[in-house]
């Protein structure tokens, strides 16, 4: 069974750390390599960069699969669009439904907030990405080239799903 619990606790937020730890080292390596992936990791999902976040009116969550955390999500309201900060499943648990399950709880919580769209960034080269928000509606709307520091850039597409097409 697919949960998905609001992440309130310090004991969330670690698990999020964690996930994220696993998450991106096994999925962005191969697409950014190992040093920018360090070099997020730090900058983005640590406890305190999540705890700074959470201040910031992100929320996170918690998937869970058979009561196990198996990923996360991000949210943000942000002019009029609902945006999808983050969404990571374990690799070990994609194809069981969660992500597909996460994304209609976004949808939800979007038509809830009765937000005009939802918006998200993808790195260009997450090909697998790209053609499973192209699945679920989603469209190119821009490009995005952001300089993150440390030497790096974040070289993503900017996607939108209007919430008219749900």
């Amino acid at each position: 069974m697919i949960k998905i619990k609001i992440a309130k606790t310090s004991e969330d937020i670690k698990i999020i750390e964690n996930l994220g730890s696993v998450i991106w080292r096994e999925h962005y390596i191969p697409i950014i390599g190992l040093s920018q992936v360090e070099y997020m990791l730090e900058k983005f999902q640590t406890i305190e960069a999540i705890e700074n976040q959470l201040k910031e009116n992100y929320q996170y969550y918690v998937l869970l699969f058979d009561k196990n955390p198996v990923g996360y999500l991000s949210v943000l309201v942000k002019d009029n669009s609902l945006f999808l900060s983050k969404i990571y499943v374990l690799k070990s648990d994609r194809g069981k439904g969660i992500g597909k399950f996460a994304m209609g709880f976004i949808q939800n919580k979007a038509k809830e907030l009765k937000l005009n769209s939802i918006v998200l960034t993808v790195n260009k080269y997450n090909s697998n990405a790209i053609k499973a928000y192209e699945k679920m509606g989603f469209e190119k709307i821009g490009e995005l080239v952001q300089d993150i520091g440390g030497g790096f850039v974040m070289d993503d597409y900017k996607m939108e799903k209007s919430i008219e097409r749900f």
